[in-house]
């Protein structure tokens, strides 16, 4: 590739879902569109990872169907375990909870996943073949599902986090440990997805990088130990924070220095809405987030080109 690719993963659902709540809103898909703008301002492809409250609201279908027609974008699948049919409870209140998909039954996963891949495939007209873990629980049934509906790319991977200590189901052992995982795009292990394998799935994960020193992560986490806790080592991640341009800049540098051929950005679309999310609370922060926004495109654009997930597939096809 001349360029290293610019991936803009949009997790696409519900108004400030960090909220605990029983019902939830999709007012956030009607600000999706000054954000497709600037991207197409300067070539780049946001790919809509989208759930099943936004798959089902009329103006997002209708913006959704816009961006796949004209080329400019990508809608993939994001599933929220606790609220996409079939709805099976796990907990005593699954809303509250919000369980990892990967803690249900293998047979319940395929329903969840067949339900939203059908939905979304008969609703866009489109092959879905992108995919995002709701909340980053992935795991090796999970892959294999997702080969057996037809999907060529997932981006669940967070390099460096642990989730383990999110927890879903209160019962259950939190989400997945990514630590040792690779930082590089891969196709997976069907039996075990840290490595590197055979399957036809590509796991493109997601560019992230650590805030301090090997050394300084060691010392702290071994403070931690001392305390009884149990942490990730402190981490940016290629996504605004409100006024971390410099931060994003640089996750994008180290991300490149160190052999990959994409960076990867991500939020969620109700971010790009005031009060869709912690924090991006007022119109005041969404106007600092596009000043942000713009001045950090203007920068990337002459480095890198824009691809969807599935344009980044084509590539990765061919090195294998």
């Amino acid at each position: 590739m001349h360029n290293p690719a610019f991936l803009i993963t949009i997790d696409t659902e519900g108004d400030n879902l960090w909220q605990n709540h029983d019902s939830i809103t999709t007012e956030n898909a009607r600000y999706l569109p000054r954000f497709q703008a600037l991207c197409e301002k300067y070539g780049f492809k946001p790919v809509y990872l989208t759930n099943y409250e936004m798959a089902i609201d009329p103006f997002y279908i209708e913006f959704a169907r816009d961006v796949i027609a004209r080329g400019t974008g990508e809608v993939g699948m994001h599933l929220h375990a606790w609220n996409s049919p079939p709805l099976e409870p796990l907990t005593d209140d699954d809303w509250r909870y919000k369980p990892y998909l990967i803690e249900y039954a293998t047979g319940m996963m395929r329903q969840k996943v067949e339900y939203m891949t059908r939905l979304l495939e008969d609703t866009f007209q489109t092959k879905m073949v992108s995919h995002r873990a709701g909340r980053w629980a992935f795991d090796e049934r999970y892959a294999r599902l997702l080969v057996e509906y037809g999907y060529l790319v997932d981006c669940s991977v967070t390099p460096k986090v642990n989730w383990k200590t999110a927890k879903g189901n209160p019962a259950g052992t939190g989400g997945t440990d990514y630590r040792d995982f690779p930082t590089h795009a891969y196709f997976l292990d069907e039996n075990d997805i840290r490595k590197p394998g055979n399957l036809p799935l590509l796991e493109v994960p997601m560019s992230i990088q650590h805030k301090h020193s090997a050394l300084m992560n060691s010392i702290k986490q071994g403070y931690d130990r001392l305390r009884g806790k149990v942490r990730s080592p402190s981490v940016h991640w290629l996504r605004p924070m409100g006024g971390n341009v410099e931060t994003m800049k640089s996750v994008v540098e180290q991300t490149l220095a160190q052999g990959s051929d994409y960076v990867e950005y991500m939020l969620h679309s109700s971010e790009y809405m005031p009060g869709g999310s912690p924090t991006f609370k007022t119109q005041s922060d969404i106007e600092r987030l596009y000043d942000d926004l713009e001045a950090f495109f203007e920068w990337l654009h002459p480095k890198a080109r824009g691809l969807t997930l599935a344009e980044y597939y084509q590539h990765a096809l061919k090195k294998r």
